[in-house]
């Protein structure tokens, strides 16, 4: 008793004159429980670290530790080994079994070899031997935390390696309506407000939503989820994680999306292609600021700042019955509504040259020299994909080492001409029925602003079928280029 008491007071004096680590100071929302059956011990590793977290609590036994458990998660348990009844080594493998993994950090006072196997074979994440110095206690959760925040950003930046948009990371141009928007983002980005972008596909939403993060100062990651491109099934799962057997081929617990955006940034994208169940538990989540992984009963707070974005008018689909009308208000707090391409044509030049030397670079080929009636061809076409679709005709370009043959097709000019035997949105007779339903197409596609699932369903055709139909074209085009 009198070696507690002595390492009691020690570390005591070391907490004074101990600089805060950085790492701590930075993770407030990280919640840590500390199992000990010392009451000194106790006391003073929760006064300590309770100056670092919001959340820090304390049990004498495996008993009590279980029952805080069920009302909270845990990222970080802080557990003597030897304890009355089951010891910590087998009540953290009895963890692993059934919950969401927490880190662990086990504490001893008995110095034996074959304990510290036992304890990191059990998947310890630190082992400290009593009396210890609390700088001991603060590093080993430092080695933690960042052993979970890297692994969480290698997640992140896995996932969006084939996904991440190429272009630079400011909003390119310098019409009006992009300085506009250049301005409004740099003035919110440092609040924690949510953030609605509207505009047609390919306008650069995301690149929009990255802008906000970067400027925000916030420390965490920036993740972006396409809620369309996710099976509705898994979506619960994907966001806000699960336990082990929750379902199906849960073989091990995961952490969700929220999780690792936790003191970052969380970008949804295709807002509009949620279903409606999912939009009632995301509701919850933003309201709760905590998420509750499938599965378990169990609620994890998550600090997380919520851009969404559409290409869909949410206003008409809350009219319509397809969104909700109190998720719509509670993101909808600032809409960001970024311009179409045709709207400011005098950008057009400097993101052609900015894609023309980003993408010679990475692909390795000289650029394509654009003349001035290039430019010009370029400035009155109408551009249904946007930004995105720009860029793919300067890397089709590089790649063929000229401009492609029938470039910019007259259907598709911005200013409409009204010729005899056709009309504006009407069609020659002397078409034929392949050049009719490929002008019918893109027309329906471009007055749904891109929006392929919207179109299709206009068309009366798949979503499939209409993504096999582009295709088609586009192979055509290349190879008559």
């Amino acid at each position: 008793m009198k070696s507690l008491e002595t390492n009691i007071k020690n570390v005591t004096k070391e907490s004074e004159t101990a600089p805060p680590s950085s790492l701590l100071t930075n993770t407030p929302a990280v919640s840590v429980l500390i199992v000990d059956d010392e009451l000194g011990m106790r006391s003073f590793l929760v006064k300590a670290l309770s100056r670092r977290f919001a959340l820090v609590e304390s049990a004498e036994s495996i008993e009590s530790a279980e029952e805080i458990r069920k009302r909270c998660h845990f990222d970080l348990l802080i557990c003597d080994i030897k304890l009355p009844g089951r010891s910590g080594i087998e009540w953290h493998e009895a963890l692993q079994q059934s919950e969401r993994r927490s880190d662990i950090i086990f504490m001893t006072a008995y110095a034996e070899l074959e304990t510290a196997i036992e304890a990191l074979r059990a998947g310890a994440s630190d082992f400290i031997l009593k009396p210890f110095r609390l700088e001991q206690m603060m590093a080993a959760i430092d080695r933690c935390l960042e052993r979970r925040f890297l692994a969480r950003e290698n997640f992140v930046l896995k996932r969006e390696l084939n996904a991440v948009f190429n272009g630079n990371s400011a909003m390119i141009g310098e019409s009006q309506v992009i300085k506009d928007v250049d301005a409004i983002i740099r003035r919110v980005a440092p609040t924690p407000s949510a953030v609605l972008i509207e505009g047609e596909s390919g306008t650069g939403k995301e690149l929009a939503a990255r802008a906000l993060h970067q400027h925000s100062g916030r420390t965490g990651a920036f993740v972006p989820v396409n809620c369309g491109a996710i099976a509705p099934d898994i979506l619960e799962s994907e966001l806000f994680g699960h336990t082990k057997g929750a379902f199906t081929g849960a073989q091990k617990a995961r952490d969700g999306l929220f999780n690792y955006a936790s003191g970052g940034t969380l970008f949804l994208d295709e807002i509009g292609e949620m279903p409606l169940v999912m939009q009632a538990k995301l509701l919850r989540a933003l309201e709760l600021k905590a998420v509750r992984p499938v599965g378990s009963e169990q609620e994890v707070k998550v600090d997380v700042r919520i851009v969404a974005a559409t290409n869909r008018n949410l206003e008409h689909e809350v009219k319509e019955g397809r969104f909700r009308e109190d998720l719509y208000y509670r993101l909808n707090v600032l809409t960001l509504t970024l311009p179409p391409l045709r709207d400011r044509p005098e950008d057009i030049a400097a993101l052609v040259h900015c894609f023309s030397r980003k993408l010679s670079r990475e692909l390795g080929l000289p650029p394509v020299p654009f003349a001035h009636e290039d430019m010009a061809s370029m400035m009155a076409y109408h551009w249904p994909g946007n930004v995105r679709e720009l860029k793919n005709f300067v890397e089709r370009c590089i790649l063929l080492g000229r401009l492609p043959v029938n470039s910019f097709p007259e259907s598709q000019k911005s200013a409409p001409a009204s010729e005899s035997g056709a009309s504006t949105r009407g069609y020659s007779s002397e078409w034929a029925l392949e050049q009719v339903e490929k002008h019918h197409i893109l027309q329906v596609l471009a007055d749904h602003q891109g929006n392929k699932s919207s179109a299709a369903r206009q068309l009366g055709i798949s979503r499939k079928t209409l993504d096999r139909k582009l295709q088609t074209w586009e192979e055509t085009s290349l190879s008559d280029s």
